[in-house]
């Protein structure tokens, strides 16, 4: 029997071959907007589905193709499809299932873009949302209970980077017949796969680890089969495709992508260490650290504790902007997952789109700094880190 290649083997070779072409050894970038058949019954049974090929750009392209099958195989599932950010990949979703009349249950601490779609834009089409306080899976679970169509759930979250026990809110919801999406941005496949936890869906901002080097925007989910095929539709209609280009870069990026997780989680781990015991520093936030509220759920489901953190810093918004500035090896930008270091508060970040007020609601304090560990050494972060907050 063959054994199965490790997913780090696989982060380098899965979904490529079939799609290489002239003996290169890279996938193509394909920028053909459509594609050419003298056969016209040929072209009609591509384009009606049955039989494989390509007809028009905003529908499937080969890059794409490529890179769907490579986050398809990393995450185990039946299917993928791409899209051209990671909101276009959690709105799509979200739209394909959701109708009036229809309710959601969540959690408080999702993505600010995601928390806006919940708080603002689904509630205009009358669609109930229920946003439960993360990590009382009780309340969650009585949330459920009253019924829903859609359990969302976002484990590690950012920016706070708390965890949601996945197997034990997909058992409840599979009860009430809901449909159970996670967003494994933070994670990773490297590190946590929903689907085997029983989710139904997963979705990954490309944007961020997936890519890993901050130069190509994309979404991607993944599922069963006849899931992803209702948000492909959707998608192809509507309009929010991946660009081939950023496809290549996502395909390239990924190849690093488990030697990339293991050395930003081990740096945050370090760094982590460093921050809790530092007279700076008020609070730390890291699945890592044993006195989080949801620290041995994650040691459960997940096989490492990622590259996020954050912390926040007694002075408040005046000690951040004193801090950030002083920083040498981070990027104060609005992104994650990089090589680099990324740094930044929530109100620039994460939930840029929310008022203070509403932040505060979140439990998202205005000194909490959002840390993305980058693959630099330990010991010039560290050091980076200690001179910043000497001031």
């Amino acid at each position: 029997m063959k054994r199965k290649a490790d997913i780090s083997t696989e982060a380098v070779w899965a979904g490529e071959k079939s799609y290489r072409v002239h003996g290169a050894t890279q996938v193509p970038v394909v920028n053909s907007v459509a594609y050419n058949y003298n056969d016209l019954d040929d072209w009609y049974e591509v384009a009606i589905g049955n039989a494989d090929g390509h007809i028009y750009g905003r529908n499937t392209n080969p890059t794409l193709a490529s890179f769907e099958d490579k986050i398809q195989q990393l995450e185990g599932a039946e299917a993928a499809t791409s899209f051209s950010t990671g909101m276009a990949a959690i709105s799509n979703t979200l739209h394909t299932f959701l109708k009036p009349g229809d309710r959601v249950v969540s959690i408080k601490d999702t993505y600010g873009g995601t928390n806006k779609i919940f708080s603002e834009f689904l509630p205009r089409l009358n669609i109930d949302i229920s946003l439960c306080d993360t990590g009382d899976h009780d309340i969650l679970e009585k949330e459920i209970e009253k019924g829903c169509q859609i359990v969302y759930l976002e484990s590690p979250t950012n920016p706070t980077v708390k965890v949601t026990d996945i197997k034990r809110i997909a058992r409840k919801a599979k009860e009430q017949g809901a449909l159970v999406i996670v967003d494994n941005t933070f994670a990773t496949p490297i590190l946590q796969n929903p689907l085997q936890l029983d989710a139904d869906l997963v979705i990954h901002s490309a944007t961020k680890f997936l890519g890993g080097h901050a130069d190509a925007l994309g979404g991607a989910l993944c599922g069963a089969k006849h899931l992803v095929e209702q948000v492909f539709h959707y998608r192809e209609i509507n309009g929010a495709t991946m660009d081939p280009m950023a496809a290549y870069l996502l395909l390239r990026g990924m190849k690093t992508l488990d030697l990339r997780i293991w050395k930003q989680t081990e740096n945050a781990e370090k760094l982590v260490e460093f921050l809790s015991n530092h007279p700076a520093v008020e609070d730390v936030f890291y699945p890592g650290l044993k006195n989080h509220p949801n620290h041995e759920i994650a040691k459960q489901q997940m096989k490492g504790y990622g590259g996020m953190f954050s912390f926040s810093l007694y002075g408040g918004m005046d000690a951040v902007k004193e801090v950030l500035p002083r920083l040498q090896y981070a990027n104060r930008a609005a992104n994650l997952g990089a090589v680099e270091s990324t740094v930044g508060p929530a109100r620039t970040t994460s939930h840029v789109e929310s008022t203070p007020e509403e932040r505060a609601k979140l439990g998202i304090p205005e000194s909490l700094i959002r840390y993305s560990a980058g693959i630099e050494s330990f010991d010039d972060l560290k050091t980076d880190l200690e001179n910043a907050l000497k001031s």
